[in-house]
């Protein structure tokens, strides 16, 4: 039986505890929260568990599905029929649906077509790898023309990535497209899922099924160090003491790697340290009346810095009141996300009434901003070649984080399947040793 050490506790990390000790490890996960779950994880909104960041399930997620069965849990999960909306030129409009592109008002039917072609091809595409060296800027232009990267485009681009926003892998985005656009009941109807009391149910029976395995779960256990001698991973250091492992699965942000691991070789110290992520900030609005009937809307205004918002309550029913996440993408150097609480929701308030004009603060139940520091990479083009692989130089030590799904969508299933995936590569490593 070899010992595993596992550094981080979200699904990642939770679906590499579960698969190694299905397999038979001895496996330590250590975390440096007070809980388990990561960007998955819950808090308590008034009586309502509901996740920090929020999740949803598309039509394949199969890693989802596949855990679901093996924890004995897939009746948890729910498909539910949602809408999207499109908040352009001060109206809300219905978005993602043919007759939703033909009705749109004031836009020419050259530039319909271009983009219901668009995405179109997205979708019913299994592989595009000509995108991987172009810019979404770029490659959206050339596709559907100037017109259409202006309107439907820039003003995301823009306020989800900042400086960035030129300069965005198109196979990245071709991937988000084709999640989405494939998660649908039929052309007309999109349709998502969710776990039934949401993420938190998938991550407690991970812990669950972990530990009566035998597993340890160490919360408050930041880890300092991963000790290497000889070439390999002998011992991970935490904030609360030393523990020995044959093999480390690492799968916290890479921002974190060259500090954590001082005896990585340098050249793979630089390809970590290379990786550019951006923070999140999520302002979560519990409100007593809904503020549009779609799950989420995309905002094309100039003058509304948020790129969308998420009415969460249009998915999971989660109680009498709506529950709406309006997220900020941003590099943590951009002065906002210094910004109070209080400034945040003013911001966001402010941006949902301009949707919905009925809005008062009196229906504000009460507010939640959950901030990240390392919500999400920032892939370019190119960023293939970019990625280290996960099994290191160093004997024993596995790397990933979400940047590693690349150029899929970041997110639970994606999580899963790597997790796993680590966790079975461990197979052959300890082939290899006899």
């Amino acid at each position: 039986m070899s010992k595993v050490a596992i550094i981080g506790a979200g699904a990642m990390g939770l679906a590499a505890a579960y698969q190694a000790v299905s397999d038979g490890h001895e496996v330590d996960v250590f975390e440096a929260a007070s809980e388990t779950g990561g960007m998955a994880g819950h808090f308590d909104f008034g009586g309502v568990s509901i996740e920090r960041f929020y999740h949803f399930v598309c039509k394949t997620d199969y890693a989802t599905f596949e855990l679901l069965d093996d924890l004995g849990i897939k009746e948890k999960l729910r498909w539910v029929p949602t809408t999207m909306g499109l908040f352009l030129n001060g109206r809300l409009n219905s978005w993602g649906n043919p007759i939703s592109l033909l009705k749109l008002r004031d836009i020419g039917p050259l530039t319909k077509i271009r983009y219901g072609l668009f995405a179109f091809i997205c979708v019913r595409r299994n592989s595009w790898p000509a995108l991987e060296h172009e810019s979404a800027k770029d490659w959206i232009i050339r596709w559907c023309g100037q017109e259409n990267y202006d309107l439907f485009w820039r003003p995301l681009f823009a306020y989800k990535f900042f400086e960035y926003a030129e300069n965005i892998s198109a196979a990245w985005i071709w991937t988000r497209i084709r999640r989405i656009g494939r998660s649908r009941k039929s052309i007309m109807q999109e349709e998502l899922g969710y776990i039934d009391g949401g993420s938190k149910t998938l991550i407690d029976a991970l812990v669950k099924a972990i530990e009566a395995s035998g597993g340890r779960i160490h919360l408050n256990s930041g880890v300092k160090k991963v000790e290497v001698s000889d070439g390999r991973v002998v011992a991970i250091h935490t904030q609360t003491g030393t523990a020995a492992a044959d093999y480390v699965i690492s799968t916290s942000p890479t921002p974190y790697v060259s500090r954590m691991i001082p005896d990585l070789p340098r050249e793979w110290k630089e390809r970590y340290d290379s990786i550019h992520n951006i923070g999140v900030i999520c302002v979560i609005l519990k409100l007593k009346k809904s503020v549009t009937p779609h799950f989420w809307v995309n905002i094309s205004e100039p003058d509304l810095e948020i790129p969308g918002l998420i009415e969460f309550s249009n998915l999971r029913h989660v109680g009498p009141h709506a529950i709406v996440y309006v997220p900020y993408y941003m590099p943590v150097t951009n002065e906002k996300f210094t910004w109070s609480d209080q400034e945040l929701f003013k911001e966001a308030f402010a941006c949902l009434q301009r949707i919905n004009p009925t809005l008062q603060s009196s229906d504000v139940v009460d507010v939640k901003v959950a901030r990240l520091r390392h919500g999400q990479p920032i892939c370019e083009p190119g960023f293939a070649a970019k990625i280290p692989a996960i099994q290191t130089p160093i004997a024993g030590l596995q790397i990933a984080d979400t940047c590693f799904y690349y150029p899929e969508d970041r997110g639970i299933s994606e999580s899963v399947r790597l997790g796993r995936e680590m966790a079975e590569n461990l197979r052959g490593e300890k082939s290899k040793t006899k």
